[in-house]
């Protein structure tokens, strides 16, 4: 497709906003529609803030059915299958199910990897380009295990994507608290860890605000606080884009709305197999807090990871299978409350914590779809699932290049309707 061609991006998410970043560079005129009144205001607000290719082993992995049956119903397990929301997952869930083997694991976990380590060069790339400031901690993640049957497991994925060209460490616990000081009163409880320091972290709310202010200095229009109804379609291409308030007329749509893609898409013909996984996040001010940690660390066991983000530590993690549902379940922030003040008795400030939920956009094998679709001018670049600020300046970069015409700088097979 022509440069300087009308496009109309859908969804103001971090995926949403890189994507209109990089067709806007390559001369579309770029109209962006988001319903929330700013950019990055849903799933990209108050996520983990780990930008981790280390972690491209999908959720659908041999021995999860087995512990989801064991945490079901269960308020303080990492992963919360509701009673009530099992009708609506059913579907979604066999295919989840479908995907739980080795070999599937395997596989996934190379396509998602691969996806995440061009998408970190793109947001390397993008930073040199834009100079743009997102609290970023390059200090690597570190995954912290409490017993020798965890750590041995985990190693498993950090063989695998250490044969794929991820670098890591592994470390006893002393080591663990040479590399994060903050660690040194739980040596007790850890028995080790694994350092990858290639990965980072950064405040994915800031970035998007910050990169939707180049893209308008860019030419991108913004038209916030207005809902996407339908896409219209004549003689087997994109038309119109219906809102509620109006039509926008485009020679392209991209269609970047998380969990609203799906049923957008249902009417032409087009299913994703995307669901809401529900995400918690509590954000602590490090105001004159000493021992504050610097190092982002998960633990694997728990699925919990504390995240130092400029001036905040956040405290992040679990999923919650429970439908459309973006209420802010108290026991779920008790959880990593609980957690955070154990680790850190000595944090000053313990009423300040600021509690965020948000659905993260998951496909079974945990890869998005990206790419171009049977109706001519329709695109894809939606569920990222847990991983959408890792995944999303490389998967923005390369839709782009579909759009254009360009040949993608990496192999989206895996990745595309096409190939699924």
């Amino acid at each position: 497709m022509a440069s300087a061609a009308r496009i109309a991006v859908l969804g103001g998410g971090i995926t949403g906003v890189t994507s209109a970043y990089y067709l806007a560079r390559s001369g579309f005129q770029v109209t962006l529609i988001e319903r929330q009144p700013g950019a990055g205001l849903e799933t990209s607000f108050a996520n983990g803030g780990l930008v981790t290719p280390s972690m491209s082993d999908p959720w659908a992995a041999p021995g999860i059915p087995r512990l989801l049956l064991k945490w079901l119903g269960r308020e303080g397990s990492p992963f919360l299958v509701r009673l009530g929301a099992i009708p609506g997952l059913t579907s979604w869930g066999l295919r989840f199910l479908a995907q739980c083997n080795a070999r599937s694991w395997r596989k996934n976990t190379e396509t998602t990897l691969r996806l995440c380590t061009y998408s970190h060069q793109s947001l390397k790339d993008l930073v040199s380009e834009t100079g743009i400031d997102y609290d970023a901690n390059r200090s690597g993640t570190l995954h912290l295990f409490r017993d020798e049957f965890s750590m041995e497991k985990t190693r498993q994925s950090a063989e695998l994507v250490g044969s794929l060209g991820v670098r890591s460490s592994v470390l006893d616990a002393d080591g663990c608290a040479e590399l994060e000081p903050a660690l040194a009163s739980q040596l007790d409880r850890i028995s080790g860890g694994i350092h990858y320091p290639g990965d980072e972290a950064g405040d994915a709310h800031m970035f998007t605000q910050n990169l939707a202010t180049i893209c308008a200095s860019l030419g991108v229009e913004f038209r916030y606080g207005e809902t996407v109804e339908r896409i219209e379609v004549e003689g087997g291409a994109v038309s119109t884009v219906v809102t509620d308030r109006g039509e926008v007329v485009a020679d392209a749509c991209l269609v970047a709305l998380g969990n609203a893609s799906a049923s957008l898409l249902r009417p032409l013909g087009i299913k994703l197999p995307i669901y809401p996984v529900k995400g918690y996040s509590v954000t602590y001010p490090v105001g004159g807090w000493n021992g504050a940690p610097v190092v982002p660390f998960v633990d694997d066991a728990r699925k919990i990871g504390i995240v130092r983000i400029g001036d905040r530590v956040r405290v992040a993690g679990t999923a919650e299978f429970n439908g459309h549902d973006k209420s802010l379940n108290r026991k779920r922030i008790d959880n990593l409350e609980r957690y955070f003040l154990d680790l850190f008795p000595d944090y000053p400030d313990r009423a300040k914590g600021e509690g965020w939920t948000g659905l993260r956009p998951t496909t079974p094998d945990g890869i998005p779809y990206l790419g171009a679709t049977p109706v001519r001018g329709l695109y894809l670049n939606t569920g990222h699932g847990h991983l959408g600020w890792t995944m999303s300046c490389g998967s923005a970069r390369a839709v782009c290049d579909v759009i254009t015409g360009r040949d993608p700088e990496i192999d989206l097979s895996g990745m595309t309707l096409q190939s699924r």
